[in-house]
């Protein structure tokens, strides 16, 4: 309590009417008997019989005024908190309703506008979505802790790390730009790594109490956290059962491991993304460990796979394991050929894929991928949707790269509601009448190949779950707001 609050409390009711007398000619002084207050207080000063008088005066006007600022602030607050209290067309329970559909910025402004939201904004529902993404290192371990003890048991959603270069997919099927461009992303993701400021223990918090934040945490999205290793990952999922939205980007752990965490904690699991933090990046994934992958996790429908080197046998012991897979990226992934095309679509596996992103893989035979198309063209892949295969130079070919094809018109009139991503900027020409290069400058949506389709297809997870718990796309380029 102010000093000068505890005397006036304590004070007998002459004195306080005395007090009252005297703040109330302060409050009713005009303009001009303000500038009159203020020569008068200098003639005050000037007055008094000695230097440590004058600094007393001087002291214990500024504390006065200082005490009269503090309740005049205290007072519009508590005013503003009323006034909303009566305008305010819902009760306390609706919103908190309203304010669990802001984002995680929003909701900290929503607390600073007055005590009224803020008493709101103090329920563990408004923080069940966190989204403490940034563009620039400003979250550290401690606002995330104090996020996901504010939540509590109601955590349902975690977005955490540094937001991927603008020209990134943010955790969505969307293919990266070009081959050629990695090297500059590789450059960025590098220089926003060294900046970050979160440690392996920046999601403790969800393993204390035995889990209890963790326990109903569906979705879990994780970016560029340099120093989350994988013993860190994996403590993490071992506190979260029920997730089924698994995003992992830019983190130095490896792949293996990360499927053992998977496999071993995350059995409910739906969407499962990881992005390596190299392009190219070799993990040593052995069979048994997908095995044990889709064995574990039977109801993934969305997988994605970026940067790694893969092989053939291990993308198609993913993808015929997973009996209701709906969407596969493995965009900018190398060593594989494609051979694992020509055994999709079976009985096991493979026959419910929609959506196929293959952008940018280095080693896709262009043999390999007309192969599948004539497969597509025969009735095959009834539910296929859309399929990328841009790259940068075409498809491969045994002596080298080739300009690429694609039969259009059977697969136009075959199937009409089948889209093909098919960019391939270095090549500008077009090779006959049968096999057709489409350059990057003719595939916008208004142009006559309307059977492109230029924006990727995201197959998030969210989708599956509660529509209380979708996610919004919220952006945190300035999160000082949360230190306080």
């Amino acid at each position: 309590m102010n000093p000068f609050n505890h005397r006036y409390a304590a004070a007998s009711p002459p004195e306080r009417l005395d007090m009252d007398g005297f703040t109330k000619s302060f409050t009713h002084l005009s303009n001009s008997s303000s500038s009159s207050l203020d020569f008068s207080f200098d003639r005050l000063v000037e007055s008094s019989p000695s230097d440590e008088a004058q600094c007393e005066m001087i002291d214990k006007a500024i504390r006065i005024g200082r005490v009269l600022v503090e309740a005049g602030l205290r007072a519009t607050r508590k005013r503003d908190a009323e006034h909303n209290s009566r305008v305010w067309p819902l009760n306390s329970d609706l919103t908190v309703n309203v304010f669990f559909w802001l984002d995680t910025r929003s909701v900290c402004y929503t607390a600073a506008t007055c005590n009224f939201f803020r008493r709101c904004t103090t329920d563990p529902l408004c923080y069940a979505r966190i989204n403490l993404l940034t563009a620039v290192p400003k979250v550290d371990n401690l606002v995330v802790s104090t996020m996901i003890q504010r939540a509590g048991k109601a955590l349902r959603s975690i977005k955490l790390g540094l937001l991927p270069a603008s020209n990134e997919s943010l955790g969505s099927s969307q293919p990266l730009v070009y081959s050629q461009r990695n090297s500059t992303n590789d450059k960025r993701s590098r220089q926003r790594k060294e900046l970050c400021i979160l440690t392996r223990s920046c999601l403790n918090s969800l393993t204390i109490e035995g889990g209890a934040s963790g326990a109903r945490l569906r979705c879990l999205h994780l970016y560029y956290i340099e120093r989350m290793d994988d013993a860190a990952l994996s403590e993490v999922l071992s506190a979260c059962p029920s997730l089924l939205d698994l995003v992992i980007v830019g983190l130095h752990v490896e792949l293996r491991q990360t499927f053992d965490s998977v496999s071993q904690h995350c059995h409910n699991l739906e969407r499962l993304y990881i992005e390596s933090s190299k392009t190219g990046r070799y993990d040593s994934l052995q069979t048994a460990t997908c095995l044990a992958l889709v064995e574990n996790c039977p109801r993934i429908f969305s997988f994605a796979l970026r940067g790694f080197e893969l092989q053939d046998h291990i993308i198609l012991c993913l993808v015929k394991g997973f009996r209701y897979l709906t969407s596969v990226d493995f965009s900018t992934s190398c060593a594989f050929t494609g051979g694992f095309l020509r055994k999709l679509g079976d009985s096991a596996g493979g026959n419910l894929l929609e959506f196929m992103f293959l952008c940018d893989c280095m080693h896709l035979k262009k043999e390999e991928v007309k192969n599948f198309l004539s497969a597509v063209l025969a009735g095959n892949f009834k539910l296929l949707r859309h399929l990328d295969i841009s790259n940068w130079d075409g498809l491969a070919t045994e002596d080298g790269r080739s300009r690429s094809f694609i039969p259009i018109n059977q697969l136009c009139e075959a199937r009409p509601n089948f889209s093909i991503r098919a960019e391939f900027p270095s090549l500008m020409e077009f090779e006959s009448d049968e096999d057709v290069v489409f350059p990057s400058q003719q595939s916008s949506p208004t142009s006559d190949a309307s059977f492109f389709m230029n924006s990727g297809v995201s197959s998030g997870s969210e989708d599956s779950q509660d529509a209380s718990f979708a996610s919004y796309g919220e952006s945190s380029d300035e999160l000082d707001f949360l230190s306080h």
